[in-house]
């Protein structure tokens, strides 16, 4: 059975290209001792186009204070992390997501009171950046974390005590209760393509996960099997997703809203992703830009009623 750690290291240290690797270094490099690691994620990652797209990076720092001074920016990260900003370099372009390393750890475990940082972190990442091997250590210890409180959740959801399920169809229904802990703009199938895009990996870590889940498993002929006597860790566990699923989407809307002091440009953003996923067509007017936060109240129940966003 693959190692989890050995798993998470070998797929951080897969290399970059260099155009992402030279922006990770900018960034870095804007935040100075503050930076411990840039990470490289999301659907960039996936498909390797940069050109016309918006690059996903996490930024983590040794502490807010540090990042940013004594600015009103170390309140807003410690009470509604991350910060998010924009970044250009090299013709590229990206949004950057700012954590310090407690809250990176914190985030990408049970815990958490939200799915968005593990939910992300249980999907393929590069360390494109690395302040030194401690800095190193400490990202992998981070995102070991994450698959594992994924297919906890999926586990929990899915009835493989008497109907047994592959570990494909697990990992699905972990990131379909993702998406629908947030206010997505992802088409039903998004979990599925997911997983299909690097099927053999998820394969290896579903291996190297199961038995280390809180809801005990085994895989058996190549179906994961839940052990006898999991009901309470089940019940535990659906006990937590109503809490996550609120919390999600209101968090969503204050992350927004804060955005409007740190991201120039973020309703266009907002805009930009769901046409680009659910394939709609929403246009963002002048005076929504001058007041992005009334602007984007008004836009999102458009968007749900219409189904654009769930």
């Amino acid at each position: 059975m693959n190692d989890l750690k050995h798993l998470v290291k070998a797929e951080l240290a897969e290399p970059a290209q260099p155009l992402v690797s030279a922006f990770a270094s900018a960034i870095a490099a804007k935040y100075g001792d503050a930076s411990r690691a840039v990470l490289f994620y999301g659907s960039c990652l996936r498909t390797t186009e940069l050109e016309g797209q918006m690059l996903d990076f996490y930024l983590i720092v040794s502490s807010y204070e540090a990042a940013y001074g004594k600015s009103w920016l170390v309140r807003a990260n410690k009470l509604l992390p991350p910060n998010v900003f924009p970044a250009e370099h090299d013709g590229l372009v990206a949004k950057v997501a700012v954590l310090s390393v407690d809250d990176f750890y914190k985030l990408n475990r049970e815990g958490a009171s939200a799915v968005s940082v593990w939910a992300r972190f249980a999907q393929p990442s590069r360390l494109v950046w690395c302040a030194d091997e401690q800095a190193q250590q400490t990202i992998i210890d981070a995102i070991e974390g994450a698959p594992v409180t994924l297919l906890n959740g999926a586990l929990a959801h899915i009835d493989a005590a008497s109907q047994p399920v592959s570990l494909t169809q697990l990992w699905e229904k972990g990131f379909a209760l993702t998406y629908g802990a947030e206010l997505r703009a992802e088409r039903k199938e998004r979990s599925q393509s997911v997983v299909d895009f690097a099927p053999e990996r998820y394969e290896q870590f579903g291996e190297a996960v199961i038995g280390r889940t809180a809801i005990k498993a085994k895989i058996r002929d190549g179906k994961v099997h839940i052990a006898p006597g999991q009901r309470p860790q089940i019940a535990a566990e659906k006990g937590r997703w109503p809490r996550l699923r609120r919390n999600g989407k209101l968090l969503t809307l204050a992350r927004l809203a804060k955005a409007s002091g740190t991201y120039a440009g973020g309703i266009d953003y907002l805009a930009w992703k769901i046409n680009r996923h659910a394939g709609t067509d929403y246009v963002i007017k002048p005076w929504q830009r001058k007041w992005p936060i009334l602007g984007a109240l008004v836009m999102l129940p458009r968007l749900v009623a219409g189904g654009a966003i769930k």
